[in-house]
């Protein structure tokens, strides 16, 4: 068996329960032929550093105040692939921790609530997911994208998805003019 097989499987076999992803996020389940809309897989188990660490990170971009991160306490850290499937979009959401997300396949639509723009990113590109600010992001390609996730200041337990409520997610749907999946009516 392949080296690359061999990781495969044993990412395969640590996966998280769907479920359990599917009550993080409020994703609808799919019959069983049909992939899920959105898979999560980790890693990495939630890593502690062996000391103290800070980070302070900024990203600019187009059409956004700059969004600064400081994180006087990042000593924890979980890596997460997502597989998110031709169509899917994540509700809206913020994170309890700063997301360094990073495109590996596919195409990804990173939309911000503050400007609700489709920043578009490609296999090798990447942005910083402050964690705090309300977003979403859908796949609008024919292929599967696949996502690596890196989230810094991730807590020893918990979700770390953390949605918005119904009524807020409504109101985004509807100013941002997306349909994002979950229980608010639009």
């Amino acid at each position: 068996m392949s080296v690359h097989a061999s990781r495969h499987r044993r990412r395969r076999r640590a996966s998280i329960p769907l479920a359990s992803l599917v009550a993080a996020i409020g994703l609808g389940t799919a019959a069983a032929a049909e992939p899920e809309p959105i898979t999560a897989v980790p890693l990495t188990e939630r890593h502690v550093f062996s000391g103290p660490v800070s980070v302070q990170l900024t990203q600019e971009l187009d059409g956004l105040s700059p969004h600064a991160v400081e994180m006087l306490d990042a000593s924890t850290l979980v890596v997460m692939e997502f597989t998110i499937q031709p169509g899917a979009i994540f509700p809206w959401h913020t994170h309890p921790g700063t997301v360094l997300v990073s495109l590996a396949e596919g195409e990804l639509d990173f939309i911000f609530a503050e400007d609700c723009t489709a920043r578009r990113l490609a296999p090798g590109t990447a942005i910083v997911d402050p964690g705090n600010e309300v977003h979403t992001a859908r796949n609008p390609g024919d292929v599967p994208a696949v996502v690596i996730a890196s989230l810094l200041g991730a807590p020893a337990e918990g979700g770390l998805t953390l949605p918005v409520a119904a009524d807020e997610a409504s109101a985004l749907d509807e100013r941002c003019g997306i349909d994002t999946p979950g229980e608010h009516t639009h």
